[in-house]
């Protein structure tokens, strides 16, 4: 839902761009570039947002940064002579394809595993590599997409990975090499994960063992920060499905897949975003339309009333 003042300001806007004959307010396709740092990270921070893009009519173009090498994976998963690198792109493909993507590229570099692991200092790591070399490469991607959105991680990579560290570093040079000037933020919002596991302890519901609400302290973003929430909860079946594409990493007894339905939606029917120097009120609900905001939140989202600037 629009609040009217936002719902009034897009008629303007829309109304502008038609008498200055914009080419690109009129075009009926826009296109969203998703850059990630390894694959399965795709359908975990924006598997929603991609598969409603998609579903909508837009183009949607998923890059990664690096093929996961440093995963864990359970003994005996992998073939003989099968690489875990070669297994996790096959599986980029499959839940590319339950998400609606239509292309998918890799820029090649290696994965750097966690932070203060010797593979950091990997000379091939995306962690060493190049700031500028590497938005080079995103940006050639970005330019022959004429990308309309971009998005990439929040400033720390939501829990301090190098790799999503690296991914806002190299995305926000890529955005600027390209002109790309929409770059939304992936992050999580931390006051509602903290306040679903709270609920979920002092519920009687069946769930898998959840981490302490603690210590996502330093986790995600705060909620009064996040610019956008994209409700994708006409979407968590394909988002379900890219996760459990992603097999190697996120078995069925994961916490990812082990929610049932309702705590899966509650946990993953919104995603969350920043747009950097872009006021954070009213809370936005497209990354494609800049007057599109929220003038009411599903139920299981209980946001304080600051949140919500709206005279809808």
């Amino acid at each position: 839902m629009w609040c009217r003042r936002c719902a009034t300001r897009r008629r303007i806007a829309t109304a502008d761009s038609s008498a200055r004959g914009d080419a690109r307010a009129a075009r009926e396709m826009a296109t969203l570039v998703s850059f990630h740092a390894h694959p399965d990270d795709e359908a975990i921070a924006t598997g929603g947002t991609l598969a409603k893009a998609s579903a909508d009519g837009q183009r949607v173009v998923l890059v990664v940064a690096t093929r996961g090498e440093r995963g864990e994976v359970p003994e005996g998963f992998l073939t003989a002579g099968e690489q875990l690198a070669d297994r996790r792109v096959v599986e980029t493909h499959v839940a590319a394809k339950a998400l609606g993507i239509d292309r998918v590229e890799f820029l090649g570099y290696t994965d750097s595993g966690m932070m203060g692991e010797p593979t950091n200092q990997d000379p091939d790591s995306f962690w060493q590599a190049s700031i500028d070399d590497a938005a080079e490469r995103l940006a050639a991607i970005l330019r022959a997409e004429d990308a309309d959105v971009l998005t990439i991680y929040d400033d720390h990579g939501t829990y301090g990975h190098p790799d999503h560290i690296q991914v806002h570093r190299v995305g926000r040079r890529a955005a600027h090499l390209a002109g790309t000037a929409r770059v939304y933020e992936a992050t999580m919002n931390r006051d509602h994960l903290q306040r679903l596991i709270r609920t979920a302890d002092d519920s009687a519901m069946d769930l898998p063992d959840l981490p302490d609400a603690d210590s996502f302290d330093g986790f995600g973003t705060s909620e009064d920060q996040i610019t956008a929430a994209i409700d994708v909860s006409d979407y968590l079946g394909a988002k379900r499905a890219a996760m459990a594409a992603h097999a190697s990493q996120i078995g069925d007894t994961s916490l990812f897949l082990a929610l049932p339905p309702e705590a899966f939606a509650a946990t993953w029917g919104l995603e969350w975003f920043v747009r950097p120097s872009w006021p954070t009120r009213p809370l936005r609900s497209s990354l494609f339309d800049d007057d599109s905001c929220w003038a009411s939140v599903p139920g299981a989202w209980q946001p304080s009333p600051a949140l919500l600037e709206s005279e809808g």
